[in-house]
């Protein structure tokens, strides 16, 4: 192994211990065999009025924000005003050497939850799927992750972000991947 694959064991490791502590209760791990293409149990409607309490955790300063600073082991210098648009609750986090933005899409239903996805997987590339984060997730082109749980679908997009990110630094699919584990893994009992 050389020394950029250790570093990114550890982070491996220290992220899955961070999961583990920082919501309070373990992950869920991978799911059993191959699952259905976006399949899920029956989500609940998504309310008209303001993000649910889940989607709020990805902007927190009380959750996401330290959550993802732990496991990135760097500090943001800013989370903007995040915005509630049309059933999307999003927010970027900037540092002084990129950006990544989070993004949480909720839904009504199961069939217009599998075609926003595919609008997604259309639009910004489905490059492979990955196994272990939420009822279904992939890497785009650029190596963000489009992740689904319930009638949610979550985007962190790592575009504007650095080739080698966080400390240690690590290449955007392994910082997209952390990103969306902590999330996953605070929504796990959602």
């Amino acid at each position: 192994m050389n020394a950029i694959s250790i570093r990114y064991l550890a982070v491996l490791v220290a992220l899955s211990l961070l999961v583990v502590t920082a919501c309070g209760r373990p992950s869920p791990g991978p799911v059993p065999g191959p699952p259905p293409r976006w399949s899920a149990p029956a989500p609940a409607q998504a309310g008209p009025g303001q993000p649910s309490p889940s989607a709020l955790q990805v902007c927190s300063a009380d959750d996401g924000q330290k959550d993802i600073a732990g496991a990135l082991g760097v500090t943001p210098t800013r989370v903007e005003q995040p915005t509630w648009r049309d059933h999307l609750y999003s927010c970027r986090y900037d540092y002084p050497d990129g950006s990544f933005v989070l993004s949480v899409k909720e839904l009504a239903d199961d069939a217009q939850t599998v075609a926003y996805i595919d609008q997604l997987a259309a639009t910004l590339g489905e490059l492979a799927p990955l196994d272990g984060i939420g009822e279904g997730a992939f890497y785009t082109r650029n190596r963000s992750i489009v992740a689904r749980k319930d009638n949610k679908v979550l985007l962190v997009d790592v575009s504007a972000l650095p080739p080698n990110f966080g400390r240690p630094p690590a290449p955007p699919a392994a910082t997209s991947r952390i990103i969306a584990t902590v999330i996953m893994g605070c929504w796990s009992g959602d």
